[in-house]
């Protein structure tokens, strides 16, 4: 157990990194189209989308750096909170019916980032450990 233990703040920058990524891919969908479009996002987007948008490409890119981790994971957070509020809890009580396992997924895993911080791969690290 304790050699697991050791890898604990390496594998804490994995998760961080790994949904970080997932998440931008969703922004890059919604802005680029890229690796294909949102299916159901409009073309154009309305403002609300776009900024969501915005702050899944950037805030992603920011956590996937580990860059100001808390803040942006908490923004996040409670990005992917109302997410789930206003395009998901209205049509079912089932988050496995409302389509809204990603972002109660997304919103949780950010939450944790705020009280663990980034873990041992990440620029906030680095910062740290400078005299």
């Amino acid at each position: 157990m304790e050699r697991l233990h050791v890898w604990t703040p390496r594998v804490l920058s994995l998760l961080r990194i790994i949904a970080a990524l997932l998440f931008m891919e969703h922004g890059l969908m919604k802005l680029f189209h890229f690796p294909a479009a949102q299916p159901g996002a409009p073309d154009p987007l309305p403002p609300l989308l776009l900024a969501a948008a915005v702050l899944e490409v950037v805030g992603g890119a920011l956590l996937v750096l580990g860059l100001f981790t808390r803040s942006m994971a908490f923004l996040l957070s409670g990005q992917m909170a109302v997410a789930y509020f206003l395009a998901h809890a209205g049509k079912s009580f089932w988050p496995a019916l409302n389509g809204g396992e990603a972002a109660i997924l997304f919103s949780f895993v950010f939450l944790y980032l705020v009280f663990t911080g980034p873990g041992e791969w990440s620029v906030d690290a680095q910062v740290r450990k400078r005299p």
